[in-house]
This record gives structure tokens, C-alpha cells and sequence, in this order.
């Protein structure tokens, strides 16, 4: 089944990644078809996640990996800043920023890394600051619920696959325990498990069987293509959006 390398899974899931966003545009499409687009897209946040995971076991530097990451987060943050204020008067608002989730997860490996080797007392002081990290990761970050988590799990179990189905297994339990909460009706109750889906984090672990482990093309488009997409497909569909609406 690996058949495909990481830059042409990133770019079947940059395109998959436009359907969850699409729906913001004013009448393109129903309220179905932009449920059906949330549920099949549950994939792509991990799967960024999985590579970012990747990018810092094999980058030269972790630390400026990590700069990378956050500095697009910023260069993000203030992009939607200009957005909210440019398109103010429709209330066109763009509140994704999954380079922070990112760089929040990579921060969390960056003070777990090398773990083995430190004193006790760094270790206690590694401890505490990467509980902060992770539970601070997923209380403000987009999709930090399942993608941090997803991080440190892929992390610890990167050379034991059958050790991280297992324990994406688990996680996937544990949120979809979390996730349930029973309505009037069965169909109700469905219909609000698969709308508050991060159990669905779980749909990756096809791709990861399709991956052969491979970068792809060494170029600056494929280093930064995503970085660049990511926002601006955001902000495109937010412009259409202002004018259609």
C-alpha cells in the first residue's frame, strides 16, 4: 500500500482541506454537504501533525524548526487580524491558525527531546513545562484536542507501528467516549457525535499505510508550499465570501 510520498499526500489533503472550508461562502453549498466535507476532512489537522512530528525527528536544527512554524503562526495571526478589520462591516471573521498548533506541539517535543539524558531535576522541570505546554496546546490552539495528543502519542511510538494503532486506538475511544452526549433522539445524538467529530482524528491511519516514508521533491515550493496555501485559501475564500454575502 505505499504508494505515495509526503509532499503528494500534502497535496491530496491541501485539496480535501478547501471542501471543510468552502461552506463559508454564502449559500454555495447546503448544510448537508458541508457536514459530509467536515466528517471526511477529520484527517488533514493529524495529518500536518503527523508530518510535523516527522519534520522534527529529521530536521538539522529542531530549534528553528520550531521558529518556523511560529513565526508563520504570526504571520497568520496577523493576517486574520487584517481580514476581521478589512471586511469588519459583514463580519468576515477567519479564525484558523493550525501553524500554531503545530509549533505548540513541536515546542512540547522540543523540551521532551533528549529526555533520557538530564539530570532528575531537569526532568521534574521538563515534566511540569511540557504538562503546561500540552494542556495549554489544547485550550487555546485550532484542533488541539486531538492533535496534540496525536503528537506526543505519534512521537513516543515512531518505531513501534503496531504500539501507535494501538494507542490511536485508545485516544480515538477516549474522545469518542467524551463526544457522546445523549438528545431527545438517537438520530439527534448521531448527528451531534459526528458534528463535534475529533474522533474522526482516526481516519488517518489509511494514509499513513499509503505513505512510503518518502519527502518527495527537495525544492523551496514543496518546503513552503503549504505554508503559503494554508492562509491563503483562508483568506480567498473570506474575500469571496465578503462580497458575495
Amino acid at each position: 500500500m505505499k504508494k505515495f510520498n509526503g509532499f503528494q499526500i500534502k497535496m491530496f489533503m491541501a485539496i480535501i482541506m478547501v471542501l471543510d472550508h468552502i461552506d463559508h461562502i454564502p449559500n454555495l453549498i447546503s448544510g448537508d454537504m458541508a457536514s459530509i466535507f467536515h466528517i471526511i476532512t477529520r484527517c488533514v489537522g493529524v495529518w500536518f501533525a503527523y508530518t510535523a512530528v516527522e519534520g522534527f525527528m529529521y530536521t538539522r536544527s529542531k530549534v528553528k524548526y520550531n521558529i518556523r512554524l511560529a513565526t508563520w503562526a504570526g504571520i497568520m495571526f496577523l493576517g486574520n487580524k487584517l481580514i476581521a478589520y478589512l471586511y469588519s462591516s459583514k463580519e468576515i471573521i477567519v479564525y484558523n491558525n493550525i501553524f500554531l498548533t503545530l509549533a505548540i506541539g513541536v515546542l512540547m517535543l522540543n523540551v521532551l527531546y533528549n529526555f533520557k539524558n538530564s539530570t532528575t531535576l531537569v526532568k521534574l522541570v521538563r515534566v511540569i513545562l511540557s504538562i503546561a505546554i500540552f494542556v495549554g496546546g489544547i485550550m487555546i490552539s485550532e484542533g488541539g484536542i486531538p492533535m496534540i495528543p496525536f503528537m506526543l502519542i505519534t512521537y513516543y511510538t515512531r518505531k513501534n507501528t503496531s504500539l501507535r494503532n494501538i494507542s490511536y486506538l485508545v485516544f480515538f475511544v477516549i474522545l469518542l467516549i467524551f463526544s457522546y452526549t445523549p438528545y431527545e433522539t438517537v438520530e439527534l445524538t448521531i448527528n451531534m457525535m459526528l458534528h463535534n467529530c475529533d474522533w474522526l482524528f482516526i481516519t488517518v491511519i489509511p494514509f499513513l499505510y499509503m505513505y512510503n516514508g518518502e519527502r518527495g521533491p527537495k525544492n523551496k515550493f514543496t518546503k513552503y508550499f503549504f505554508y503559503v496555501f494554508y492562509p491563503a485559501h483562508l483568506w480567498i475564500i473570506a474575500t469571496i465570501a465578503y462580497f458575495v454575502k
